[in-house]
């Protein structure tokens, strides 16, 4: 397993709600800023949302703002991603990724300067 390994994934119907984990080891958690990225079938990895260091701060995709809530819990190293009333358009694989500051919005959008990716978990909203 590497640094980061997420968990939650599964399938749910439209409407629902999935809690997603992603564990680190203390090395690569330690101080790092969190966020978690997904990729549709055919499409692009997309940001989905991040959360610094000490939880003050976050930044959300338009696209899941209202619905997604990025949380950490520094004594576990793991962050989560609640996502509640689901829709088909968020089916993709999830995954989480760790860099040493909290930086600007856009370097998060970007993808660039992640010292660790998770392998993803995979997340299917059916109607």
């Amino acid at each position: 397993q590497g640094p980061l390994v997420e968990s939650g994934g599964g399938a749910v119907q439209a409407g629902e709600s999935l809690r997603l984990s992603c564990v680190a080891s203390k090395q690569a958690f330690l101080g790092s800023a969190m966020g978690w990225y997904r990729q549709a079938p055919g499409k692009e990895r997309e940001f989905v949302a991040a959360i610094s260091w000490g939880g003050g701060s976050t930044y959300y995709a338009d696209s899941v703002s209202g619905r997604f809530t990025i949380n950490r819990d520094n004594a576990k190293n793991t962050a989560y991603l609640q996502m509640d009333d689901l829709k088909l358009e968020d089916t993709a694989v999830y995954t989480c990724a760790a860099r040493g500051d909290f930086s600007a919005r856009t370097i998060w959008n970007s993808g660039y300067g992640m010292n660790h990716w998770g392998k993803g978990t995979v997340v299917t909203v059916s109607s």
